[in-house]
């Protein structure tokens, strides 16, 4: 609030339309804020009936006391949540909180898993064509063409590839710093041993995993994902699993879950919205497009540091992906670049402006699950972790790439 209101008042705003900017903005993402808070209600009925145990019990009975395998079971769900079942970062506060107990127990450092989480949410819309990769994919294509370049989607698919094995690299460097013991204590949450206390599965376990896949289903069929949340809801009081009067216990309980990231992406698509109409992304690009020189390295690295910037500002790469096309489509023409190091310029540009920020849901999502006991900080343990093993190396590498490509 505070960044948005100095962005407001530099930009030569007054207070009051600032702070109408800021609140009028909030709606961009209100959709999703509700989401969130309707699918940690759900979270919080699967962890109060003991649903979640029985996922987690599938894991630790797969994982056993191998770290490795379960970081690559959550790389996993991850890519599979973005492509095949577009449920993004949904699953996390479901799966994780009953895996603490035993995570606790293995030592496991949880930044790794941020780190994980980080690669199976980004990898899979930069590189794959499917659910969200398919939508990332379209927004390139369509903000090129209207840039005055027409590209193919194969094109794309035959580029950002490269992008995918970059994160993979900078992960694999992640697993190995992190593969460290790191103590924690079994706070607010009950340790129990997954693997030899097999839960029993009831009826309302049933009924409540019928439930995750009617949001499923509803999400896709509607394209809209409060939509999909409160039809799952409903399913549950109406086949009795959450009593009338224990709703807005149910309520309450989703807000103390998820409101958190509720709350941030509100601010944040507030700030979005005061930085688009300062028209300070305008003056930041002259200022940049001065400096660019004639040398392509140089150039590249601007304009991937000056990208992310921009969209730490909008706050969503997708959204920001035509803002940026707009930008350094003509410009990167005129420089010489080749159409495979543009597609490579804004898509590193747009993947660091998410890695390791804040305000963006690939690290909101990982912070909910993991720190429902209090003992992982966003920032510190969720925001840096992805900068340093996601967004460095693609800056490093991809500046590179993009000079000589």
């Amino acid at each position: 609030m505070i960044a948005a209101i100095v962005a407001g008042l530099t930009s030569g705003i007054d207070i009051t339309t600032t702070m109408n900017l800021l609140f009028g903005g909030m709606g961009a993402n209100s959709n999703t804020a509700l989401y969130y808070i309707l699918l940690g209600s759900l979270a919080y009925i699967m962890e109060k009936t003991g649903a979640s145990e029985i996922m987690a019990y599938e894991i630790s009975k797969a994982v056993k006391s191998n770290k490795f395998l379960l970081y690559l079971i959550m790389i996993i769900i991850s890519i599979l949540a973005e492509s095949v079942i577009p449920i993004h970062i949904a699953f996390i506060p479901i799966i994780i909180p009953p895996l603490l107990a035993m995570m606790n127990k293995m030592k496991i450092d949880r930044r790794m898993l941020s780190v994980s989480f980080g690669f199976g949410l980004k990898a899979p819309y930069i590189a794959i064509p499917l659910g969200y990769g398919k939508l990332f994919h379209d927004i390139l294509e369509t903000s090129f063409g209207n840039s005055g370049l027409e590209i193919s989607a194969s094109t794309i698919t035959g580029t950002t590839w490269i992008i995918a094995l970059i994160i993979a690299a900078g992960v694999t460097l992640g697993l190995i710093f992190f593969s460290r013991n790191r103590e924690y204590a079994d706070k607010n949450i009950k340790p129990k041993d997954l693997v030899n206390e097999i839960p029993k599965l009831n009826k309302d376990h049933v009924l409540i995993f019928l439930s995750g896949l009617i949001v499923i289903v509803i999400q896709i069929l509607t394209e809209s994902l409060p939509l999909g949340a409160l039809c799952g809801l409903i399913f549950l009081v109406v086949t009795g699993v959450v009593k009338i009067k224990n709703v807005q216990d149910m309520l309450n309980g989703g807000i103390s879950m998820m409101g958190f990231i509720a709350f941030v992406m509100l601010i944040a698509a507030g700030f979005a919205n005061i930085v688009t109409e300062s028209d300070a992304v305008d003056s930041l690009v002259k200022i940049a497009s001065s400096s660019l020189g004639s040398s392509k390295i140089v150039a590249s690295y601007i304009m991937i540091v000056l990208g992310l910037t921009i969209t730490l500002g909008i706050g969503t790469s997708f959204g920001t992906v035509p803002i940026v096309a707009s930008i350094y489509v003509p410009l990167a023409q005129s420089l010489g670049y080749s159409t495979r190091a543009i597609i490579l310029l804004i898509t590193i540009a747009e993947v660091c402006g998410d890695a390791g920020l804040p305000s963006p849901n690939t690290t909101l999502g990982p912070t909910s699950g993991l720190s429902v006991d209090g003992q992982h900080e966003h920032i510190k343990d969720t925001c840096i972790p992805q900068i340093t093993f996601i967004g460095l190396p693609l800056i490093i590498v991809g500046g590179l790439l993009t000079a000589f490509l």
